[in-house]
């Protein structure tokens, strides 16, 4: 039995891919791929570093001493100079050239962005899968007449599939944020120890553009298009704060989500799956408890919140930079990630086998849809010769007395068997129901629903079809 606190979101809840990502294997060896690009480019533009010193940091890139870094670290309390000195050990002839020039931030602050990247990159596809599945399923029930609710109570009618694009719609625009964060993502490069670049300055003898070089290199060799255009020791902590509050956008989207999905497991309208052994209640044995959307709304809660504690290291770095970012950062960036990670895996959990139950839906609008329709039975029965004024009042009397009916005494709503004996309307319980259709009074929710999958969800799925289909099992 383990007896140590462990983040349940390594036991219960992340991916193992995102889990790596924020691993100690993924940072230190990000750390000496850096070392490696700074060596290659360094030697590049003239530095005395030979093929042999490269090679021989290139063969233990893989192979970290964590033993020798942990031991080293309790020696001189620095993490970075005792990965220097492991890898100095592994490299005996290389361990003068490791790390020359740099700061600690060269490979903390651009392993930060890096595995930023990565994990965006994850994100992203995920959270397209999401978009996949619902889109299937918006255009499956694009027809179904539902219930429309503002402020918790019927209005009009829209469709299952109309409401699906809603919940499309956000996911839209968290996709849109996302690729947004991405396109401007920018390496730290090579900067110094304040951002002025006077160590290279040294070691170049002057030479800027040798400088500038260095500093394109590293970004190819990283994958990316180019390094910030100032900064102190870091990169400034404005970019945490972005990114995390993209990841709380989708957390948003996420909650509302499943927010919706709970009232709809509420009116028996809608559920998420529910597997055949799966206990509802210790307690209640009926029980179809909306577990999965209880948790994407528990962990939405976690992610929005945390992105307060970017905001508050952004606004605390003192001039250049201070320390008290780091302890908050490696957990805050990294748990906003995880939780996300484990929303959308739950989501493509939820969004591959929603449940619905078209019988109940129907059953509930036609309990509410003679209230909706009786602007249009008031204008059927004007075309027969009746009094628009006096059928208004007749047809507003006769609903407030079905309401009382329904609320008051739990029945039925008898708006219809009250208009048909009311001779001022002259219409026959036939004509009525013929007003009574439901998709008569869905507007332009199916074509709507198909316009918006066809102009603005498709295109990004016909893009990444490497993002669509998998399964996702989720722990307890």
């Amino acid at each position: 039995m383990q007896q140590k606190y462990e983040s349940p979101f390594s036991t219960r809840y992340a991916s193992d891919e995102m889990q790596y990502l924020f691993s100690a294997d993924m940072k230190f060896k990000t750390w000496r791929r850096l070392w490696i690009a700074l060596a290659k480019g360094e030697q590049k533009l003239g530095l005395p570093i030979s093929d042999s010193q490269i090679a021989e940091l290139e063969a233990h890139a893989e192979d970290i001493n964590y033993d020798v870094a942990r031991q080293r670290e309790k020696e001189c309390r620095h993490d970075v100079m005792s990965h220097v000195y492991a890898y100095g050990v592994q490299c005996p002839g290389a361990k003068g050239i490791i790390h020359l020039g740099a700061t600690s931030c060269y490979v903390g602050d651009n392993t930060d962005v890096i595995i930023m990247r990565e994990a965006m990159k994850l994100v992203r596809k995920k959270l397209i899968g999401v978009i996949g599945l619902l889109s299937n399923f918006a255009r499956e029930y694009k027809d179904l007449p539902a219930l429309a609710y503002t402020h918790l109570q019927p209005a009009q009618l829209t469709t299952v599939g109309k409401r699906a694009t809603l919940w499309l719609n956000e996911l839209l625009y968290d996709l849109d944020e996302l690729e947004y964060r991405l396109s401007r993502l920018e390496l730290r490069g090579v900067k110094g120890t304040t951002g002025t670049q006077a160590s290279f300055m040294e070691l170049f003898d002057g030479d800027g553009e040798k400088i500038d070089a260095l500093d394109r290199f590293i970004c190819e060799e990283m994958g990316f298009r180019s390094s910030v255009a100032v900064s102190g020791q870091t990169y400034s902590r404005k970019v945490d704060y972005g990114i995390c509050s993209t990841l709380s956008g989708i957390a948003q989207s996420a909650m509302k989500f499943s927010n919706d999905l709970r009232i709809l497991a509420n009116f028996k309208e809608m559920e998420e799956p529910f597997e055949k052994n799966q206990i509802g209640s210790s307690a209640m044995p009926y029980k179809r408890n909306p577990m999965r959307c209880e948790r994407i709304t528990a962990l939405a809660r976690y992610v929005m919140v945390e992105v307060l504690n970017p905001a508050f290291t952004a606004g605390t770095q003192w001039f250049e930079r201070t320390l008290d970012d780091s302890a908050n950062k490696r957990i805050a960036v990294a748990q906003a990630f995880l939780g996300v990670d484990a929303i959308l895996g739950i989501l493509l959990n939820v969004c591959d086998g929603l449940v619905v139950y078209p019988k109940v839906i129907r059953q509930r609008v036609m309990r509410e849809l003679p209230f909706m329709a009786s602007e249009n039975i008031m204008m059927h029965a004007v075309k027969k010769g009746g009094d628009r004024q006096e059928l208004h009042e007749r047809i507003r009397q006769h609903a407030l007395a079905a309401a009382k009916v329904v609320k008051e005494e739990g029945g039925e709503n008898d708006l219809i068997e009250r208009i048909c004996a009311d001779e001022a309307f002259g219409l026959r319980r036939e004509e009525i129901l013929e007003v009574l259709v439901p998709e008569n009074f869905v507007g332009r929710a199916p074509e709507q629903v198909e316009r918006f999958l066809c102009e603005k969800v498709e295109p990004i799925l016909k893009a990444n079809p490497d993002c669509l289909g998998g399964k996702v099992e989720l722990s307890v």
